[in-house]
């Protein structure tokens, strides 16, 4: 009885804490320090309060917590006053935390630069309640209900908000009583496809074999997407609850958590998180006295694209190269080491810990009919308020973007929506109302993947978007299969013609015709999703196709080869700057006299618009190839 003894003190001793540091005597800070917050200096924050908190007197508890999802506005720092209610600021300097000291802390009023909200449900001094902002108000935290809030290497501020209780509940189930509750929260994987978790871990769970994996893939590979390392920084016991939980109803003693080498402060959090778990007896031999064990271990990837794929990241853990294997037999029957492995990513695993603290029924009130819950994402690009979000499932594009998002940057119009990552398609302006599940996205051509929505604006060229990411899957093909070898290859030679102005009208219907054939062809997921960037472009976008292929010209001005840069004589005051700044002598001119530019020399580098003073604005950009003899109209 001693572990459960241990853990009913730690428990208790862990909410009193809690409760006298969030509504206490004393006052508390918490600064934001997870990746985003230490490239945009809470450092600096940390320790200029830390100086703070010595010269001037005022007694204060100073925490660091993961991201909240508001990265547009780090560093963030949240300040409760005792008798008050929690602020939270955004866009910190060290001056700012200097001056909340001094003016509120130690002083009476609260500082009005750039607080964000109030925590909670009661308002102050007229400021807004945080969940009222239109950043927080159509989201739901179920996930990362503790991501900004607690202190992620501190166990004892997971336990104090419900953080292990789902695990007490799990192992007091009989194994297939909880695949059965997962079943009926309607759980669907979070890293891609959206198979039914529940139906995975039943397939391993009937087959009869002594020694069974779990795997977490934390690796995370789309660019431009982070959910797992938020989550891992902010809240890395979640992930072990949720592992513990699998581990027990599939009937595994040994876990890996595989994350790629690059998200060094997750990997530091979840190794602290995993010690702490140990000795406290939530990790290890005979769990909570349930005769149940249950062992992690961390495997650093080296940050291969193909292993976020499951056979292939099975034969990374075990020390071969990360190359796709054919199926079946699957992993469920036959992964690490031929045994029966289930592999889930962070978020499926942390959705685990979450149900079984709450119900299913909590869980499934949310979202759609076919797709039940909430989901995280990235959202990035040409948006106003970039940074991690929860919402429930069915929510539209255009509720993230415009409500959430605050809209698209520079008050530019919206083009389009990239969701799934490099392996996702691109979703039209003019469909922006369809319900973010994994059957609506599907009907439109692309994927949730793990969760990355890229925002484009009217200054994006489509064309060379799919170029990027046709580039992206072809470097970072394993190469084993042709198709997915040869057809990324040959759609990326393609599509380099077509924005270098060498394009052929039969190019369009190639590109679709070879598209189709990578993904019936290829081995993996990587192969058989990455042609869905060309082919979601052509769909919507055809025109811009057309106009690259036929017309030599790229509206949005971004394709090196079909623009143009060319001096207003109107606006030139012969500065002379962007003749001393041009690479190649392109341009001349004599100083206070009207310069030109030579089209036969200029090789496109953009320096002398980058350099012409703001003032002048003298040099202008121009899609296609400049006619001879005549001034174009301006685009």
């Amino acid at each position: 009885m001693e572990n459960k003894n241990n853990l009913s003190r730690i428990i208790s001793e862990s909410v009193v804490g809690w409760k006298s540091l969030t509504g206490g005597d004393v006052a508390l800070v918490t600064v934001g320090n997870a990746t985003c917050g230490r490239s945009a200096g809470a450092g600096e924050v940390i320790s200029r309060l830390e100086r703070e908190k010595t010269l001037s007197g005022v007694q204060f508890n100073l925490h660091e917590v993961g991201c909240i999802g508001m990265c547009y506005m780090e560093p963030v720092m949240s300040v409760y006053k005792p008798g008050y209610p929690m602020l939270l600021y955004g866009n910190v300097t060290g001056d700012d935390a200097a001056d909340i000291v001094e003016k509120y802390l130690a002083g009476g009023e609260p500082v009005a630069k750039n607080l964000v909200g109030v925590f909670g449900d009661k308002s102050m001094n007229g400021f807004p309640l945080l969940n009222e902002t239109s950043v927080l108000k159509p989201q739901v935290r179920m996930v990362l209900n503790n991501c900004g809030i607690i202190d992620p290497a501190r166990i004892e501020h997971y336990i104090a908000n419900k953080g292990y209780t789902g695990l007490t509940r799990a192992l007091g189930l009989a194994p297939q009583q909880v695949i059965e509750e997962i079943k009926e929260a309607g759980l669907r994987g979070r890293g891609g496809a959206g198979f039914p978790t529940w139906k995975k871990w039943q397939f391993c769970r009937d087959e009869k074999a002594e020694t069974k994996y779990l795997i977490c893939n934390a690796d995370e590979g789309d660019p431009g997407a982070f959910m797992n390392r938020s989550l891992l920084e902010g809240d890395p016991h979640s992930l072990i609850e949720g592992m513990v939980i699998a581990g027990y109803a599939i009937g595994a003693s040994t876990g890996y958590i595989y994350c790629r080498a690059e998200y060094p402060l997750a990997l530091v959090r979840i190794r602290e998180a995993i010690a702490q778990a140990t000795a406290n007896g939530l990790l290890g031999e005979n769990i909570m006295e349930s005769g149940f064990d249950f062992n992690l271990r961390v495997k650093e990837g080296a940050g291969a694209f193909v292993c976020g794929e499951e056979t292939a990241l099975i034969a990374s853990i075990e020390g071969e190269r990360g190359m796709p294997r054919p199926r079946p037999p699957f992993p469920a029957v036959a992964g690490l080491w031929g045994k029966p492995t289930i592999i889930n990513n962070v978020e499926t695993l942390a959705s685990v810990g979450r149900i079984m603290q709450n119900s299913p029924e909590w869980f499934a009130r949310l979202g759609t009919e076919r797709s039940k819950g909430t989901k995280t994402f990235a959202l990035v690009g040409k948006v106003k308020n970039t940074g991690l979000i929860e919402v429930p499932l069915g929510t539209t594009l255009r509720e993230i973007i415009f409500d959430i998002g605050g809209g698209v940057l520079y008050g530019k119009k919206l083009k389009a929506v990239q969701t799934g990552g490099p392996s996702g398609g691109c979703v039209p302006a003019e469909l922006m109302d369809i319900p973010v599940d994994y059957d609506s996205l599907a009907d439109v051509g692309t994927i949730m993947g793990s969760g990355g929505l890229v925002v484009m604006d009217e200054d994006t060229c489509m064309v060379d978007v799919a170029r990027y990411f046709v580039d992206f899957a072809h470097k970072e093909s394993c190469g084993e299969c042709a198709p997915c070898r040869l057809g990324t290859k040959q759609m990326l030679a393609i599509l380099e013609d077509i924005v270098a102005g060498k394009g052929e009208p039969e190019d369009i219907d190639l590109l679709e015709e070879m598209g189709r054939g990578v993904m019936k062809g290829s081995l993996c997921g990587l192969g058989q999703t990455a042609p869905n960037p060309v082919l979601t472009t052509i769909r919507y976008f055809r025109d811009e196709y057309i106009d690259h292929i036929v017309n030599k010209k790229c509206t949005a001005k971004v394709c090196r080869e079909l623009k143009y840069y060319d001096i207003l004589p109107e606006k030139c005051t012969g500065c002379h700057i962007c003749f001393r700044v041009c690479p190649v002598s392109a341009i001349s001119g004599h100083p206070k006299e009207i310069h030109e530019i030579d089209q036969e020399l200029c090789i496109k580098c953009g320096m002398c618009l980058e350099k012409c003073p703001d003032k002048f604005n003298a040099i202008e950009v121009y899609p296609g190839s400049k006619p001879a003899g005549s001034k174009p109209e301006k685009v």
